[in-house]
């Protein structure tokens, strides 16, 4: 049977429509109904337009005439096609929005063009800014900051625990459960960081977040009105600056020294501040303590201002001289901080499990406003997590990774005094996973240094990165916990080249 003119053309058009690769994965089915509605999607194939019929384009791919009707009846379910019985098959009418050409601007290009809001655009921009550095890739990376040593968590006890954990899950772990998190784990998180932190407080003060950025986002909701002013350390940690920005506060930068954050300039600066975030058993990132004379007038301002504090104890548990600090949050009697601790240093950041502990006075509130925003239901890594701790393996795997962390502290700074002695100089961390590396050079843009060590493969940021407006010296923070001693040495070249490099201009 010959093909008359019309099919010949169609036919001709097939390769057009369809492309079939007999080596993919996906069924033939499935790869010419994409093609086609790739085709429709793209405006290669107008409204209107007559397809093949099914055994001619069969005929043309070398499949199976069902293959192809069973196709066009899934694109014809989704409005694509329309049937028109013995006429054919037709592209239905769609208004389709014309494709984004390349070299479009770049806010055509990120789809943002017409749909994102000046305030949606507006977090955007601080949400890459808080970010920093984008990381290098997905595996440890020399000198990364905040990052715990994944080969020293003890998964064998882990995956125990969760494995059992499996077995027995019920209805409580299925369930919706208590919006505020399974309930022991927050007993059991009121009890370590009663005895480990000092810390106040009841099951029923503890909230489990995915993280210390969500129970900031969820302390400024709720306790700052947009216009209201925050004190922020200056420099300091960028996602709370974001966030804090974000929920429609006013930023005042207070100035952080050796004894932590300058208590007396922020009375000078924003005396009628609302809320204060603060690190202060290791700030970040300038890794100092807040001294008790600060703490104590840090308190009796939020008293007398009617203001809250954000304490942040991120790292805390990583101290290595003199006696354990005890938390901010166990030394107020006013009942005004809310403590934040994270998992993600101490076990590993994908279990995005953290907790804000509140005064009572705002247990119901922060409880009713959590359950709205992220109903945070019990689950097995939680379940999983109380058995962890109160098995003893939290405890233990912390004394054990700050043993292992002074060890690989000392190492560092023994290598930094090999390989750029000349070029920086540091000190012993007394608390936390990173120390701080001042350029002796300060001419020498920290900013420039990072963006040559990362060409290399190595992650350093610049302190100048975490400042709002305070004018630090030039210096690079140098992660220690989650880099082995081995592979010290030649990042620390790469490290080397790059400030060498800065120095006589070189522009990254």
């Amino acid at each position: 049977m010959h093909k008359t003119k019309s099919q010949a053309r169609l036919s001709a058009s097939t390769p057009l429509l369809v492309s079939i690769d007999r080596r993919a994965r996906a069924p033939l089915q499935q790869q010419v109904y994409a093609s086609i509605k790739r085709a429709i999607l793209e405006g290669r194939l107008a409204p209107g337009t007559r397809l093949p019929p099914t055994r001619v384009l069969a005929g043309d791919l070398g499949i199976s005439r069902t293959t192809v009707v069973l196709a066009f009846d899934h694109l014809a379910a989704e409005g694509y096609l329309n049937g028109r019985g013995s006429a054919g098959s037709f592209v239905a009418s769609l208004r389709i929005a014309p494709p984004v050409q390349p070299g479009g601007s770049a806010a055509r290009r990120a789809g943002t063009s017409g749909v994102v809001t000046a305030a949606g655009l507006r977090i955007v921009a601080l949400a890459k800014t808080a970010n920093g550095l984008e990381r290098l890739r997905t595996t440890p990376v020399p000198f990364r900051i905040g990052e715990p040593a994944f080969d020293l968590f003890p998964a064998h006890a882990w995956a125990r625990l969760y494995a059992r954990r499996s077995r027995r899950a019920g209805a409580s772990l299925l369930a919706y459960g208590n919006g505020a998190g399974y309930r022991p784990l927050r007993e059991a998180i009121a009890g370590y960081v009663g005895a480990a932190r000092g810390v106040r407080a009841t099951a029923d003060q503890v909230i489990l977040t995915r993280g210390v950025q969500q129970a900031t986002d969820l302390a400024t909701r709720l306790l700052l009105a947009p216009g209201d002013t925050a004190w922020v350390e200056d420099p300091g940690y960028l996602a709370a600056r974001a966030l804090l920005q974000v929920g429609g506060a006013r930023l005042a930068p207070i100035p952080v020294d050796t004894e932590g954050l300058v208590v007396a300039d922020g009375v000078r600066i924003a005396p009628a501040a609302r809320l204060a975030y603060v690190s202060p058993s290791h700030q970040f990132p300038l890794a100092v303590t807040m001294s008790l004379p600060r703490r104590l007038a840090l308190l009796e301002w939020a008293h007398r201002a009617n203001a809250w504090i954000l304490e942040d104890d991120f790292d805390s548990e990583f101290r290595y001289a003199g006696a354990p600090i005890a938390a901010l949050q166990g030394l107020d009697p006013t009942e005004r901080v809310l403590y934040l601790g994270t998992f993600s240093k101490t076990l590993f950041p994908s279990i995005r499990l953290g907790y804000l502990i509140v005064p009572p006075s705002l247990t119901d509130a922060f409880r009713a406003a959590h359950g709205l925003f992220d109903h945070f239901a019990p689950s097995l890594e939680q379940a999983t997590l109380c058995d962890f701790i109160t098995d003893g393996h939290y405890a233990g795997h912390v004394r054990r990774m700050r043993n292992a962390y002074v060890l690989r502290m000392r190492t560092l700074l023994r290598a930094i005094a090999r390989e750029l002695g000349d070029l920086v100089e540091v000190a012993p961390a007394e608390t936390g996973m990173h120390v701080v590396a001042w350029l002796r050079d300060r001419s020498v843009s920290d900013i420039t240094v990072s963006r040559l060590a990362r060409q290399g493969g190595v992650e350093i940021p610049a302190l100048s990165a975490y400042t709002a407006q305070a004018k630090c010296p030039p210096a690079l923070l140098m992660g220690f916990a989650a880099t082995r001693p081995l592979e010290m040495g030649p990042a620390l070249r790469i490290v080397r080249d790059a400030i060498i490099r800065a120095r006589r201009g070189v522009v990254a």
